[in-house]
């Protein structure tokens, strides 16, 4: 038996090494190559130790592309998204999950139902709004149309569910407002899952690619990710080197971002699993 368990053990933790192995491996590959020649990129056996050619593969990115402008583009798009979009989701899942009003539930299974709704169907009616709304190459044509999503409602409404009710009775009754009663009791008790809605939030929209290509024309109005596309079209020279530097810029902010929630996030994700 003793046997058996430290062999199942020993495997276990074999298959867990060489998953972390190739789960890790992308992407020090990437930091790896955004400092080598195109040519060492492509050597074999390939380079495994960083070189010293970065500097040069960033200086050449931002001579080809305006790539600082594009990070810019970004970062405003996906700040200003993700903070609009917690205060949002907040609001709409602290009043779904805490006020009893006529058609709630009907209401809550049409914002769910919209999950159901494929993005791509949406794409030519969105476009022929924001066209009339002279947004074209507008931050605000990317931002505003994913504000609130049901995803967002949806894991709210769950975390505050756990909420006590005798806890916001207990503020009315004393004399705060509805408003109040949001800002200093319900938004600092849901800080766990709003880190984890805020993480998810700006990757799907650091990430974001086919709304941002068909809207954001323009190469100074563009965001990062439609940037580094730009670079690797076909009939134009490739300088991989110089892409993989890119591609290190552009997660960084998300690295970033993890490094500083990662506590609440498991907690956030959790949360809604425990009601009170």
């Amino acid at each position: 038996m003793k046997k058996t368990s430290l062999f199942t053990k020993m495997a276990a933790y074999l298959f867990l090494i060489v998953v972390c192995i190739a789960s890790v491996y992308p992407f020090y590959w990437m930091f790896v190559g955004s400092t080598l020649t195109d040519s060492d990129i492509f050597q074999f056996p390939p380079k495994l130790l960083p070189s010293g050619e970065f500097m040069n593969n960033l200086t050449g990115l931002a001579a080809s592309a305006p790539v600082w402008k594009g990070l810019g583009n970004s970062l405003l798009i996906t700040i200003v998204f993700t903070i609009a979009t917690l205060y949002l989701c907040a609001i709409a899942g602290y009043a779904f999950a805490k006020f009893e009003f006529k058609g709630k539930n009907v209401m809550f299974v049409v914002v769910l139902l919209t999950m159901m709704l494929p993005a791509q169907v949406t794409l030519i009616p969105l476009f022929k709004m924001v066209i009339g709304l002279g947004w074209q190459n507008q931050p605000q044509a990317v931002i505003l149309p994913a504000l609130a999503n049901a995803f967002g409602v949806f894991f709210m409404r769950q975390n505050m569910m756990s909420i006590p009710t005798e806890m916001i009775e207990a503020a009315r009754i004393d004399g705060s407002g509805e408003i109040s009663i949001f800002h200093k009791i319900i938004l600092p008790t849901t800080l766990p899952p709003l880190a984890a809605l805020g993480i998810l939030s700006f990757i799907q929209q650091w990430g974001n690619y086919l709304w941002p290509l068909i809207i954001l024309q323009e190469r100074e109005s563009t965001t990062l990710p439609v940037l580094l596309s730009m670079l690797v079209a076909p009939g134009q020279v490739v300088h991989y080197g110089q892409v993989l530097a890119g591609t290190v810029i552009s997660i960084v902010p998300v690295i970033i971002l993890f490094l500083l929630l990662q506590k609440y996030f498991i907690a956030g994700i959790y949360g809604g699993s425990v009601k009170g």
